[in-house]
């Protein structure tokens, strides 16, 4: 017979995907990401009484995302950047290199959004998340999400030289 927690396990199993997309955005690293996602499951998890009858699963997740991304920021201090991906110099004349190398500015890009910015955007641009469940995630009204939306797309405009 199921019980509560492995219901509650199947659900963050159907939420993974966006999970990992969100901690992307975050984390502008792959292996960071899937560690972070793997960090907020486990919180989530041996901390699944706190969350409240009839709240969402998906919204207490990615309200966990962003918080473990600052504890796990302040325990480890800065990490080197890695300016280009060892899969660039695989494929030198491979015409969908440059497909690569586009979606590395665009990483980039993101990369140097203020972090507010930048987890707006992941969760309004990339997610597809309403504005009020992303001020509701936040915690900001939803002007200050609107407000970081418009200086995240412009910032990103500017910086992989877009028309405005």
């Amino acid at each position: 017979m199921p019980t509560a927690t492995d219901d509650l396990g199947e659900q963050i199993v159907q939420l993974l995907p966006r999970l990992r997309r969100f901690a992307r955005s975050l984390a502008n690293n792959v292996p960071d990401a899937d560690d972070l996602v793997q960090l907020a499951i486990e919180r989530a998890l041996s901390r699944s009484d706190q969350l409240r009858p009839g709240a969402q699963l998906s919204s207490w997740l990615f309200g966990i995302l962003p918080n473990a991304w600052i504890d796990e920021g302040r325990a480890r201090g800065r990490r080197t950047r890695l300016f280009a991906a060892e899969e660039l110099g695989e494929n030198v004349a491979d015409p969908a290199a440059n497909s690569q190398a586009d979606a590395l500015s665009v990483q980039d890009a993101m990369a140097r959004l203020p972090a507010e910015q930048r987890e707006v955007i992941g969760l309004v641009l990339v997610e597809g998340l309403s504005y009020k469940e992303a001020a509701e995630i936040v915690g900001v009204p939803i002007g200050t999400i609107t407000s970081r939306l418009a200086r995240g797309r412009d910032s990103l405009q500017a910086m992989l030289g877009a028309p405005a």
